[in-house]
């Protein structure tokens, strides 16, 4: 058995923001994927997988009969899949914000939900919508809380934009320039990040009306902006939101950031070279990078690894 391919994602703008709904915008990125595969002699992490999809049906089971409108799936084939050696092969690295458990809840939902939304329907908003609150109570066993984007977005394979919570739609993003100078890149931190700590990290921050106020004022504001300029393909006033955005985001979330990247983010500021923004919900994994000259960046950067994931 070899399932379809489900991709990794890259939410562009949003992270936090979309919590109190700033605008968001998701990308998928093909550099990583997975896909569902069985094997009669399962060990490592095939035979890990295994066992944490035996979980997962058991909470989608629970989750069948608390919500029993939102989503049924096909539980005889899918209890005797998992007995019979099924895993989740993926290439797309855990903990790095690029949506490893998104891609699996796709696969899961794509394969054993009962009357599913497909693709090829004509997607209106309210089943862009519907899938979302599917997706989102599914993808709440990994994290505790999902919004349920980065499934939706490895399902569906398509760049979304988010408006509002209520309000979300396939978008058209514009064409890469092959030639051009800058780019979106993916810096690797080296470092695992785990999602539900620093939700409840915000969660708590979000208890001070100071930090409420930044969040609405600044960063939800850089942050629709960021979309709207990368929406047009304006990239000059893009670069001048990111800088905002990149400075916000380095005074107030300074815990999502790992330490030892907190003087490279603020250089990158200071010389125009990069700016450096949140991947996912941070503490390590990846960190996004916009920059207007990528050798430029390259040099500045040169101690580490960097992915290029979109051209200006």
């Amino acid at each position: 058995m070899k399932g379809p391919l489900f991709y990794s994602k890259i939410l562009l703008f949003g992270e936090y923001g979309i919590i109190k709904d700033s605008k968001g915008l998701s990308i998928p990125y093909n550099f990583y994927n997975g896909a569902l595969k069985s094997s009669d002699s399962l060990s490592g992490q095939h035979l890990k997988s295994n066992q944490n999809l035996n979980r997962f049906a058991a909470y989608l089971k629970d989750l069948a009969v608390e919500k029993p409108n939102l989503v049924t799936f096909d539980f005889g084939a899918l209890e005797k899949d998992i007995q019979e050696g099924m895993y989740f092969d993926s290439s797309i690295p855990q903990g790095y914000g690029v949506g490893s458990s998104g891609a699996l809840v796709a696969a899961i939902y794509e394969k054993y939900a009962k009357e599913k939304i497909t693709v090829l329907e004509s997607l209106t908003r309210e089943k862009l919508l519907s899938l979302k609150i599917i997706f989102g109570e599914m993808e709440s066993f990994f994290h505790g809380k999902s919004s349920g984007l980065d499934p939706l977005n490895s399902y569906l394979s398509l760049p979304i934009l988010i408006n509002s919570k209520d309000h979300i739609e396939a978008a058209g993003i514009p064409s890469q320039a092959t030639n051009g100078k800058g780019a979106v890149f993916l810096l690797d931190s080296g470092i695992v990040g785990e999602t539900a700590p620093m939700v409840n990290i915000f969660m708590e921050n979000m208890k001070q009306e100071g930090f409420r106020q930044m969040l609405k004022n600044k960063f939800v504001k850089h942050t629709d902006a960021c979309v709207d300029d990368f929406l047009k393909g304006d990239v000059k006033s893009l670069f001048g939101n990111i800088k905002q955005l990149s400075h916000v985001v380095l005074d107030n979330f300074k815990p999502m950031i790992p330490k030892q990247f907190h003087k490279l983010w603020k250089e990158g500021i200071d010389t125009n070279a990069y700016y450096l923004k949140l991947c996912g919900s941070g503490g390590g994994g990846y960190i996004l990078g916009f920059t207007e000259d990528l050798e430029k960046a390259q040099k500045a950067l040169k101690n580490y690894k960097l992915e290029v994931v979109y051209n200006f």
